[in-house]
């Protein structure tokens, strides 16, 4: 790609939309690279209640969908397509993709984060076929079948009650004897009749029955080390499995290029990384609090800074 733009922005959820909307309202050639679909983990989020100014009954994709078109309406360009490696040093920075070459005097990184595993034997072949991390997404799947919710955080109980509104029954597998949610979740979670809770355990193993879906499980207990299987009911044949424990940065790009802690990339307070023109923004960077709406905020400060950078290198 011969096009060199005045700043690229790597990801398109809540981060990078916000940057890509404040560039190119700034009038920078901005292009937004993402490898799927709009909105990292927001996308699956079925209600948002604590966005500020949110329209009553939104939902993360409704959300998503807004700002995908503010950020075109601003002139942000689009590509889809999966960054395999970056050169970021200098004053014209490349990335990579299986696609195409990109090129940009900046780059804002913005790729969030991803599903941490539950962890379990045979958790890979089951994907997909019984074990998923997104309830937005399979949730009709397991309409009057029963599902397990592996976690205890927010996300764990808030996906468990939102899975009761389709399954018969929904049993949250944590490995703690109490929850890590926040007291207003939990008040809900306890009052919810179709929602169980399995405490002191962990998923050992998932089993696929003859025709490879996830027909059983091994369930072992964190404080005595026993080991129970649970068998889907014979009248249906499978049951879901959900993990929601928690995730990791998708950082593997930046390793030795950006400085990291625990994966998650070191910013100041104005998302500058220790590169020169390179900012961070979103979930993919250290920080206190990763909602929404420090993400946008995030996107919004790096692209500015972005702006204040290159006008500083005429």
């Amino acid at each position: 790609m011969s096009k060199i733009y005045d700043v690229i922005v790597l990801g398109a959820g809540p981060a990078g939309l916000a940057a890509g909307l404040y560039a190119g309202r700034s009038r920078l050639s901005t292009l937004i690279i993402e490898k799927g679909q709009d909105g990292g983990q927001i996308a699956i989020t079925n209600e948002i209640e604590n966005y500020p100014g949110q329209v009553e009954g939104d939902s993360g994709p409704s959300l998503i969908a807004r700002m995908t078109a503010q950020a075109a309406h601003f002139g942000a360009e689009r590509v889809s397509d999966t960054i395999k490696s970056v050169e970021l040093v200098g004053d014209v920075k490349t990335l990579h993709g299986f696609k195409a070459d990109y090129q940009a005097k900046v780059v804002i990184v913005a790729t969030g984060a991803f599903p941490k595993p539950i962890g379990c034997k045979n958790e890979g072949d089951l994907v997909g076929k019984g074990i998923s991390f997104c309830a937005t997404c399979d949730a009709s799947f397991f309409e009057d079948f029963e599902v397990y919710v592996v976690g205890g955080g927010d996300s764990a109980v808030e996906e468990a009650m939102y899975l009761t509104k389709f399954a018969r029954k929904v049993t949250i597998i944590h490995r703690r004897n109490e929850l890590r949610a926040a007291k207003s979740i939990q008040e809900k979670a306890f009052k919810n009749e179709k929602l169980h809770f399995m405490w002191d355990t962990v998923v050992d193993e998932a089993i696929a029955n003859e025709d490879g879906m996830l027909g059983a499980m091994v369930v072992k207990n964190t404080k005595t080390g026993e080991l129970t299987r649970i068998e889907a009911d014979p009248d249906d044949g499978i049951f879901g499995l959900f993990g929601f424990i928690g995730y990791n940065p998708n950082s593997a790009l930046f390793e030795g290029v950006l400085d990291l802690e625990h994966g998650y990339i070191k910013t100041d307070e104005n998302m500058h990384t220790n590169v020169e023109g390179v900012y961070a923004a979103g979930d993919i960077r250290v920080k206190s609090l990763r909602q929404v709406v420090t993400a946008a905020a995030d996107g919004a400060i790096a692209a500015m800074q972005a702006e204040h950078y290159l006008a500083n290198k005429e």
